[in-house]
């Protein structure tokens, strides 16, 4: 069963994208990805994102549509990484790249550097500690890039290497914006 997203704003606004039903998918919803972009509205433009739990993919595709130079989608569900390269290539553009990896490797591996990252992992498996220790002893994330973190619940981040600039509730998920200091 073939599930609906639309994009919110930007270039591409009111674009449906579809995607498929899988174990875990949770699409951030409309309200929290307005508000998220409303918060990045001064950063997007030109920058380097990373998605690294891409799902749906709503987080990336949105930051496509506002003016992102380069996009990268980190999906390893087979059936899921379909469907985004589906929809990626439907926009014609080198600007989206979508690989099928585990998302704690590429953060381990990479040698690419991204001003914003997007960490919505599936809550059941408790992946942002470890994403959290990952980009803070890394330079995937540039030095006051910008880290997007939806959760079941708030956490603690390491105050010495994350600054938090905003945090709100919505139902079920806490989202928040942290910049790397170090």
């Amino acid at each position: 069963m073939n599930q609906t997203i639309r994009i919110i704003g930007g270039k591409f606004r009111g674009k449906k994208l579809q995607f498929p039903d899988s174990e875990g998918l949770r699409p951030t919803p409309d309200r929290v990805r307005e508000t998220l972009f409303n918060w990045l509205m001064h950063d997007i433009r030109e920058a380097h994102c990373l998605d690294a739990f891409a799902g749906s993919g709503a987080l990336g595709f949105e930051a496509h549509s506002r003016g992102a130079a380069k996009v990268v989608l980190l999906e390893e569900n087979p059936l899921v990484f379909n469907s985004l390269i589906k929809v990626a290539s439907a926009f014609n553009t080198p600007h989206l790249t979508v690989k099928k990896m585990d998302a704690l490797k590429f953060l381990r591996q990479s040698n690419e550097q991204f001003d914003i990252v997007f960490l919505d992992p599936p809550f059941a498996k408790n992946y942002l500690p470890l994403c959290l220790q990952t980009l803070a002893n890394s330079t995937l994330l540039k030095l006051g890039g910008l880290l997007y973190i939806e959760s079941p619940n708030e956490i603690e981040v390491d105050l010495k290497t994350w600054e938090q600039i905003k945090l709100k509730h919505a139902g079920q998920i806490v989202y928040s914006l942290y910049r790397k200091l170090k």
